[in-house]
């Protein structure tokens, strides 16, 4: 039996491309997505079609903890029990930082950082009964050493996915290894909508690779994180941005 893969916002550019890299290898794909029920329907078909894995796209807000449960359930039900985990859902609300709310940024650390942990805490009992599980959560240069007047909250978020990986791989252990992988600046659309050339030319020049990333690239380094090749890789936290040098 193949190993089954749950991926949270995999509808998104580093959410499918995860998707396509791991179906291309050989594991099955529970797709969760929150509002993009289109694409994660068409990126459903296209896995099952393409790579003849078991597929299935399903519905579920991870900041809501009964939502979770009800997702994790049906899973279990069709595929069978989650052995791998990727916490990648996650929003940004960009506003100046005088005109960021209370509710905005709880509702980023509920997506971002409790969504993780309520999907984390659904799975972990059958890793640990069955003694096998890996968990890598998505986190970002931006909880590290950058700052972006407009991302308080986004930021905030990712320190604390950083925290929660440290954490999760402490509880788990020493059966689940939990890992977190923090990207820079990744070429998705969603990443470069909205901003002139100036912007993406003075970010790029901030990158020792002069380029922005793939979301390919991410993708390959979940392979690997996945992999018992990387059984030894634990409660660690790898950045993947070119050399950035940070934003001030």
């Amino acid at each position: 039996m193949n190993k089954t893969v749950l991926i949270t916002g995999a509808a998104g550019g580093i959410g499918s491309a995860i998707a396509r890299e791991l179906a291309e290898n050989g594991y099955d794909i529970a797709l969760n997505y929150c509002h993009s029920r289109d694409k994660a329907l068409q990126l459903q078909d296209e896995i099952i079609e393409k790579y003849h894995v078991r597929c299935m796209a399903i519905q579920a807000d991870v900041s809501k903890e009964d939502e979770v449960d009800t997702m994790v359930s049906e899973i279990e039900k069709e595929m069978g029990p989650v052995d791998i985990l990727i916490n990648n859902a996650g929003i940004d609300l960009p506003n100046l930082f005088d005109e960021k709310n209370a509710e905005e940024f709880r509702r980023v650390l509920d997506v971002n950082v409790v969504g993780a942990y309520n999907c984390a805490k659904r799975v972990s009992k059958h890793m640990i009964d069955s003694r096998y599980g890996k968990i890598i959560n998505i986190t970002s240069t931006n909880g590290i050493n950058t700052y972006y007047p407009m991302c308080f909250d986004y930021d905030a978020s990712k320190a604390a996915l950083i925290s929660l990986t440290h954490n999760l791989a402490i509880q788990f252990a020493p059966y689940v290894n939990v890992n977190a992988i923090a990207p820079g600046f990744i070429g998705t659309e969603k990443e470069l909508e909205g901003y002139d050339e100036q912007f993406l030319k003075s970010e790029t020049e901030k990158i020792l690779l002069r380029r922005y990333g793939e979301p390919q690239e991410v993708a390959h380094l979940v392979r690997f994180l996945i992999s018992e090749e990387a059984s030894y890789i634990n409660n660690s936290i790898i950045r993947i941005d070119g050399g950035q040098t940070g934003s001030i």
